[in-house]
């Protein structure tokens, strides 16, 4: 068993970053709301360093970018309409899931943990990439960034998932890609592991001091 498992009942998985690479349609989405707009599009590689702390943040700041400034308010209300919708489309198409992640998920359901998932992604999508991806049946419960008056890094969401399920937080874990995944985790009381591959704004995750650190979660198992 891995260290961090020591002790642990819970786990809580963030999803984009962590567990999928969900960039590739995150920018066809965000692509697609630009040309709606007569903007130019964004590509891959800039919505890499965008995702992580919700839908609206990501197309605000698309369109910070395009446009050279900060976009007014009905403006962005129009265009994160056009990216739910385009993103709604086909949410699957071109994400998968980070090697190990399959091995790791059967190898901790199969020791009995209670596995949860907690996103900033609209929770709208969750269910679809999960079946579409055929890890839906590991999750015992998701929470997606609008399930809940807050979103990471705020704690609420994590504190949500160990009083549904009666287990304190000294018991659970947070497994993330991200200082929101870390600060959330650290603020609900949750033990911390991070993985570095994914989407960080660029920063290395090590920095925001998780507890653990593991370069697949194959090594969970």
């Amino acid at each position: 068993m891995h260290p961090s498992l020591e002790g642990i009942t819970l786990v809580s998985f963030d999803l984009d970053g962590t567990l999928v690479d969900s960039v590739p349609d995150l920018a066809a989405a965000v692509d697609l709301t630009l040309a709606d707009m007569a903007l130019p599009a964004a590509g891959e590689a800039r919505v890499r360093d965008w995702v992580g702390n919700g839908s609206r943040v990501l197309v605000e700041r698309a369109l910070t970018s395009a446009l050279g400034r900060a976009p007014e308010a009905e403006r962005l209300e129009s265009a994160h309409a056009r990216f739910l919708y385009h993103y709604g489309q086909a949410p699957d198409a071109r994400t998968r899931l980070y090697p190990g992640v399959r091995e790791a998920l059967e190898g901790l359901a199969g020791r009995g943990l209670t596995l949860t998932l907690v996103t900033n992604k609209p929770a709208a999508f969750i269910a679809p990439i999960l079946e579409g991806l055929g890890i839906d049946g590991f999750f015992a419960r998701c929470l997606g960034g609008d399930s809940l008056a807050e979103k990471k890094p705020h704690p609420a969401p994590l504190l949500a998932m160990s009083g549904h399920f009666e287990v304190p937080p000294s018991r659970c874990l947070m497994v993330g890609d991200s200082r929101h995944d870390i600060a959330a985790g650290k603020a609900a009381g949750f033990r911390t592991l991070a993985v570095p591959y994914g989407y960080n704004h660029g920063e290395p995750v090590a920095a925001c001091g998780p507890d653990g650190m593991v370069e697949s979660l194959a090594e969970l198992v």
